[in-house]
């Protein structure tokens, strides 16, 4: 076991690191050159590197003050949560750090905000993305706002986190201006739907509500025809006091027109509801890694 550990570590660090080296990727050819921040740590420390430029040449540079910015956080999170809590997110931060130093800075697509925003964006959602399969973050604003948390416990991180956010953007208006500060908003828009995609919308299902007086013909279809599986529930109508049954069942993305297909021939009036389901686990989907068994 302690074996399997070791590997399921190794393969979450090489996700910190390929998606540590995208993120640099983005900041070093797309956003620092722009001066478009990207929100979190990483647009703070581009703040400080042109505020800092005043004083002496080149200022701070981003990579540094991403770690000047992030350790003194992660040590506290360390103390206050546990090394191995936030081993990854350490490792993160400093990865990040790292390809922010070897890469140089070069302006790819000069004198166009809006191809910077979306590649930009891209590159980053996708490089966050394989951080979080990595089971980490990059610390940043993630760590701060975990911080915070704990001193206001009626508040949730979801809450915090894009307050924080906003408050590194907003900034950000006024140091480098309003319009790339927009294009900013885009961006961080754009990475947190790509980011979101990395982690299970290219594998993401559907999940579906059916009610029907057919459910019996529907669920054997379900369970022979697309071999998944279906549970059947008990309801009861408000408006006409009528007990009916509820089916609901998980069905990969590419068979929800075979879904809706088999409902609609079994019984064309059934009430039918799809929602997405960004995350299956269990059989016929995500299997469990061996940390979280």
């Amino acid at each position: 076991m302690q074996k399997e550990r070791k590997k399921e570590y190794l393969k979450d660090v090489l996700w910190i690191v390929f998606g540590t080296a995208f993120m640099a990727v983005s900041t070093n050819f797309f956003f620092e050159p722009a001066h478009m921040v990207p929100g979190g740590f990483t647009g703070l420390a581009m703040m400080i590197q042109h505020l800092t430029a005043k004083i002496w040449q080149g200022g701070i540079p981003v990579w540094l003050g991403n770690i000047i910015l992030n350790v003194p956080l992660i040590l506290i999170s360390i103390k206050t949560r546990g090394w191995k809590f936030m081993s990854r997110t350490f490792v993160a931060a400093m990865t990040f750090s790292f390809w922010l130093f070897a890469f140089p800075v070069r302006d790819l697509v000069p004198s166009d905000p809006v191809v910077t925003a979306i590649i930009g964006g891209a590159l980053m959602g996708f490089g966050l993305g394989l951080v979080f399969q990595g089971k980490a973050t990059t610390g940043g604003t993630d760590t701060l706002a975990a911080l915070l948390q704990r001193l206001m416990p009626h508040v949730s991180v979801a809450r915090i986190l894009p307050v924080l956010d906003a408050i590194i953007i907003l900034l950000s208006c006024w140091i480098f201006g309003l319009r790339i500060s927009m294009y900013a908003v885009i961006s961080v828009f754009l990475s947190g739907i790509i980011a979101d995609y990395v982690i299970g919308g290219f594998r993401n299902a559907k999940f579906a509500y059916i009610f029907s007086t057919e459910h019996q013909k529907i669920s054997q279809a379900i369970l022979h025809d697309l071999n998944r599986g279906v549970t059947q529930l008990q309801a009861k109508g408000l408006y006409s006091g009528d007990d009916r049954p509820v089916l609901i069942c998980a069905v990969a993305r590419r068979q929800i027109v075979d879904l809706k297909e088999l409902v609609a021939y079994y019984d064309p009036n059934a009430f039918f509801v799809v929602t997405d389901a960004q995350e299956i686990r269990g059989e016929g989907f995500l299997e469990y890694t061996n940390e979280e068994l």
